[in-house]
């Protein structure tokens, strides 16, 4: 299956990245962008079908990698093996390894050619569609970055099965997300079906939904606000870190809650409950209001929220601080 997402295509297709040469421009120089959470075999089977001068580079697992340290390493490595305008930048694995090639793509030489290969669901129904890249800068969740779409994504669903479980939930945390602000149809499957059964369905729908979205607002002056719902108090929770911190779709999941009608959000807790998502944090509140104070800009004394009445649908909503600081404590548990 071919979704058409403005100016690229989107594959959809078990099986594919063993073609990957059939769908992307890979007889030249190309960086294979992947991370020691990756199995090793899905970035040497796009290597195997790449031109001669390729290679691959390996970022450390998580967060921690999205940073300029990590980006001048990959830019480093892509000069000492002559890349030029004609060479390209693929990447395999979640939104860390996709942050950060289409990120280094963009800036390379003014910009060469980034193809996406997600293989974390998180990563399939959200991160590698809408051309937003970026590293984290002081502390602070994708601050420095671009909006650079790739030429091409390919989306195979067989590599999920490597996958733990509880990465699996955190990223149909985001397809919960766009099935409450614009899919009805898709929250009541979530509902009624068993999810790990439909997952192509899932992922398929949700990347409609995005796509119609990110088509109509690319730079997210307006609609394309849309989809932060959840991560308004979602990122301020991430980020908190701690020794067992929430994943980013956990923390999504929380961030949902107060954003939603009360009946919604009965919803929503039983959703959340078939996947094994948390529906509180517990920590401070005051450390989490003053971390989306600072992530989020204020429109003469508010902020601007994404609202959920009834699966489906939304409304932007201007809440002040003081609303906003009770809606976090609704999900946030105040630690000792």
């Amino acid at each position: 299956m071919i979704i058409k997402a403005n100016t690229y295509d989107i594959v959809i297709e078990k099986g594919s990245l063993k073609k990957a040469g059939e769908y992307f421009d890979l007889g030249r120089k190309t960086a294979i962008v992947t991370d020691k959470g990756v199995p090793s075999e899905y970035a040497l089977t796009v290597l195997k079908q790449c031109g001669e001068g390729s290679f691959i580079f390996s970022a450390e697992q998580g967060e921690g990698s999205k940073s300029f340290d990590t980006l001048q390493e990959l830019l480093k490595d892509m000069l000492l093996h002559g890349f030029t305008r004609k060479s390209c930048v693929v990447a395999v694995g979640g939104g860390v390894p996709g942050d950060l090639a289409g990120f280094a793509a963009s800036i390379y030489m003014r910009g060469i050619d980034f193809y996406n290969i997600p293989t974390t669901v998180l990563s399939q129904v959200d991160s590698s569609v809408g051309g937003k890249t970026a590293v984290n800068f002081e502390g602070l969740k994708n601050i420095i970055g671009t909006f650079n779409q790739p030429k091409k994504v390919l989306i195979d669903s067989s590599v999920l099965a490597t996958l733990p479980l509880r990465q699996i939930n955190s990223g149909l945390a985001e397809a919960v997300k766009e099935s409450l602000t614009g899919d009805a149809e898709l929250f009541e499957k979530f509902e009624n079906e068993n999810p790990y059964e439909i997952i192509d369905e899932i992922i398929e729908r949700a990347l409609r939904y995005k796509i119609a979205v990110v088509s109509e607002d690319e730079k997210e002056a307006g609609l394309r606000k849309v989809l932060n719902f959840g991560h308004t108090i979602g990122h301020g929770i991430e980020s908190q870190g701690g020794e067992n911190p929430l994943t980013h779709g956990e923390c999504v999941a929380i961030g949902m809650i107060p954003m939603c009608s009360e009946k919604t959000r009965e919803r929503l807790y039983a959703v959340l409950k078939k996947l094994n998502l948390p529906a509180e944090f517990r920590g401070d509140s005051e450390k989490v209001f003053a971390a989306v104070l600072h992530d989020k800009k204020m429109n003469s004394g508010t902020i601007t929220v994404s609202f959920v009445d009834e699966p489906g649908s939304f409304r932007f909503e201007e809440v002040s601080p003081d609303s906003l600081r009770e809606k976090i404590k609704s999900v946030v548990k105040e630690t000792e």
